[in-house]
């Protein structure tokens, strides 16, 4: 089926998200509401939802102009607008009786073999249905959307027996290239995946944390890295969604679990947690909840609430043997350290992931989809099944021994087996049965951890490797902390370039890394300047210069893909690809002033020549000049793929890729179809102002000053940067090439890195990970 427009009922924060997300797909969407009380627009509720997602951050919108596509309106004068629709999504209040009445009037309008969804979690999908028509039945399912919709990846879909199958089929597909979802199918149960056990989770491991005496930072800091669990852990977590939100969380599961499921015995309110909600500490939508910043003094201190008094106390950095521990042996050391962290992990961790390996089958048919939905709607690094397997079968069973709990029957069955893997090269899983069976993945899924498992490197060092993903496309992987750009990078992408010109079609730059880069090893270059190594650090601004021209006169095409940040040096190698097919959520941008320094490797170069023949700007070089320095002096990010089109970080014509999922094999194919007949780009010349185009610069920069917008070293970094996109002594007479600009660039640079001003800021920024503003 194809999706052309959408529908979505109810413009609460959650429908509203839906909506918008839809919309940053290219699809158009209607959203509609109630007629509100006492107020003349009778769309006001829609209207206001729509507005209220352009302010607020993080952003619904991956650009504001989506918000066009979006129709407002309400349930009593719009309702015929749902017969163009092929996807209709119930947003409203959790109340059966409403949901019902509303189903009845959306099939009275709707067209035929359009599907209807409901996002709810509490009420099973055989109650809504009841008394609803056939083809209603057989058109309707349950797409249960994480907020935020846009930036949490999970999506449970849940089917009805009636529920036609290529109906399911459609939604998944969609859901899945379009909205960019990890598409999880679930039984009809309650809570379905993700919270069933997420919302277990979060319970036990605050019961455990009050009944051992931690503070609410020693837990979190246990519940947190740790495991691949967010540093948020679950009191950080619990702030963030909203504490007043749990009492309603207990009374659904109290309400639909079988009274003899374990979560009912773990489902009371403690009283601290009620008193709390009572006095309005419901988290940070409130007046603060388990954290709490306190300003009554002028200032802004971090607190933490007692779990035994109630009282706030300054927030405190946890100090345990057992996080010691940790980072040196990993999650066995953690669970055998004997002090009150190491029993804060054995006793949530027994009963967590005994809870999980305790709802196969009944809430999933296997332990990829628990995995994966934990992962996707509750960003854990490894499933409840992956963690078993990191602390071993014996150990875990003597876990559950230890705190009382009888052994699963798929923890029976899987002995001393392990629940996944390899063989030949291939990912397998433990099914209920006892057998193995392959994790296939979805048609046109590509992911790079596949071919590393069944393959060995063209090439490799310590940050980087070189992998033949297949067809004569070869990738190249960073693997650096963080994925800073480094040396050895560098070095590795020359000979990449030498390996790929030889016997191969085209060069991919895309990992698999929470982050794309985050820019070059500041560490490395400040140790180079405190020791005033100065030479060599102009030979390694030099270095980067060339090999990112390298890259971009290659005779291959070269395609990056990226996704997450993908900051300074990281940008830069972007800005010198052919082409660029990005995930939806790239955060992209020039960032170097906010250490001190301008883009040495080549990103003032490329920017300028970008929007120098960009079609939209007035005519001259001024506009363009003017242009990138409001982007490069700003240190601005883009903060999706759809924004950094308006920066020129991407060309109009690079692609997005809605799952991260599939971007390793759309670049893939984007590098295929520039292979047939590729010819490296030809260099341009540009002229730039010079003189004049550095006064005007400077006088807006002594703007900033006066008006207290700049800082002194601001103004120091900003006129070296109006310097270098000046072209320096130059006029518009003359054509500077691209080593003209280089060498003005690296000459600029040199400048700076000797900077006092510029050494703080680049200490400043490794201790704190916060730009200093002096």
């Amino acid at each position: 089926m194809e999706i052309k427009k959408v529908a979505v009922i109810g413009a609460g924060v959650m429908g509203a998200g839906i909506a918008a997300h839809i919309s940053n797909a290219g699809i158009p969407v209607v959203l509609l509401d109630i007629v509100p009380k006492g107020v003349d627009n009778r769309n006001a509720i829609a209207e206001g939802a729509v507005q209220k997602m352009l302010k607020v951050q993080p952003a619904p919108f991956m650009h504001k102009r989506n918000a066009r596509l979006v129709t407002t309106g309400n349930i009593e004068d719009h309702m015929e607008l749902l017969a163009e629709c092929d996807w209709i999504i119930e947003a409203v209040i959790e109340r059966l009786d409403i949901k019902q009445d509303l189903y009845r009037k959306i099939d009275s309008v709707r067209k035929p073999g359009s599907v209807v969804s409901s996002n709810t979690s509490t009420i099973p999908l055989r109650d809504l249905v009841a008394e609803q028509t056939d083809a209603f039945v057989g058109d309707f399912m349950i797409t249960h959307f994480f907020n935020p919709p846009r930036y949490m990846r999970l999506l449970e879909i849940t089917a009805g027996e009636k529920t036609r199958a290529d109906a399911v089929m459609g939604i998944r597909d969609f859901c899945d290239r379009s909205l960019g979802k990890g598409v999880v199918d679930c039984n009809d149960t309650p809570g379905f995946i993700a919270n069933r056990i997420g919302i277990f989770w979060i319970q036990v491991a605050i019961l455990e944390a009050m009944a051992l005496g931690l503070s609410v930072e020693e837990a979190d800091a246990v519940m947190g890295r740790p495991l691949g669990i967010p540093k948020t852990g679950v009191f950080g977590l619990s702030d963030l969604v909203g504490i007043d939100l749990m009492p309603h969380l207990m009374e659904s599961m109290q309400r639909t679990l079988s009274k003899d499921d374990p979560f009912l015995a773990k489902s009371t309110i403690p009283e601290l947690v009620s008193r709390m909600i009572a006095d309005g500490y419901t988290g940070r939508k409130g007046k603060g909840g388990f954290y709490r910043i306190n300003r009554t003094a002028g200032g802004k201190v971090k607190e933490s609430i007692d779990l035994v008094s109630g009282e706030y106390n300054p927030s405190r950095k946890a100090q345990l043997d057992s996080l010691q521990a940790s980072r040196q042996g990993g999650l066995k050391a953690l669970v055998n350290h004997p002090d009150k962290g190491g029993q804060y992990a054995r006793r949530v961790l027994a009963q967590v992931l005994g809870y999980a390996a305790s709802l196969i089958p009944e809430i999933a048919e296997n332990i990829l989809a628990v995995d994966e939905a934990m992962k996707l709607g509750y960003a854990w690094k490894y499933g409840p099944f992956e963690l078993i397997d990191r602390l071993g079968g014996s150990l875990f069973g003597q876990l559950l021994e230890s705190e009382g709990l009888s052994l699963p029957p798929l923890i029976q069955l899987a002995a001393e087996q392990s629940f996944y893997r390899v063989q030949d090269g291939q990912l397998q899983y433990l099914d209920t049965s006892g057998i193995y069976q392959d994790v296939v993945r979805p048609e046109c899924v590509l992911l790079l951890s596949d071919i590393k498992r069944r393959s060995e490197p063209l090439a490799k060092n310590g940050s980087a490797a070189l992998w033949d993903i297949g067809d004569g496309v070869v990738c190249l992987e960073y693997t650096s902390k963080m994925n800073a750009m480094d040396p050895d990078i560098l070095a590795l992408m020359r000979e990449a370039i030498g390996i790929v010109s030889k016997e191969y079609k085209a060069l991919v730059l895309h990992n698999e890394g929470e982050n794309y880069s985050v820019g070059a090893n500041l560490g490395l270059l400040l140790f180079a300047a405190n020791i005033g190594t100065w030479d060599q650090i102009e030979e390694m601004v030099e270095g980067g210069q060339q090999t990112y021209k390298a890259l971009k006169y290659a005779p291959f095409p070269v395609i990056g893909a990226p996704a997450g940040m993908a900051l300074g040096g990281g940008c830069e190698t972007l800005l010198h690809c052919d082409a660029v097919q990005a995930h939806a959520e790239t955060y992209i941008g020039l960032v170097e002033v906010g250490v001190g320094l301008i883009p040495g490797w080549g990103g003032c170069k490329e920017m300028l020549q970008r929007w120098m023949i960009n079609k939209r700007r007035p005519g001259g070089p001024m506009p363009a000049v003017i242009k990138c320095f409001e982007t490069i002096s700003t240190a601005t990010v883009a903060k999706s793929a759809a924004e950094a089109k308006d920066y020129l970080f991407f060309r109009p014509d690079d692609g997005v890729t809605m799952n991260r999922d599939r971007l390793l094999a759309d670049a893939k194919s984007r590098a295929l179809a520039l292979a047939d007949g590729y010819q490296p780009p030809q260099p341009i010349e540009i002229s730039l102002p010079g003189p004049t185009a550095k006064a005007a610069m400077e006088m807006a920069v002594k703007g900033f000053h006066l008006a207290g917008k700049a800082t002194d070293h601001d103004v120091v970094v900003a006129m070296a940067l109006a310097e270098m996109l000046s072209g320096g002594d130059t006029d518009i007479t003359e054509s500077l090439t691209e080593d003209d600009l280089l060498g003005l660039e690296r000459e600029v640079f040199m400048s700076l890195i000797r900077h006092p001003d510029t050494l703080d800021r680049m200490e400043h920024m490794l201790e704190t990970g916060k730009p200093l503003r002096n």
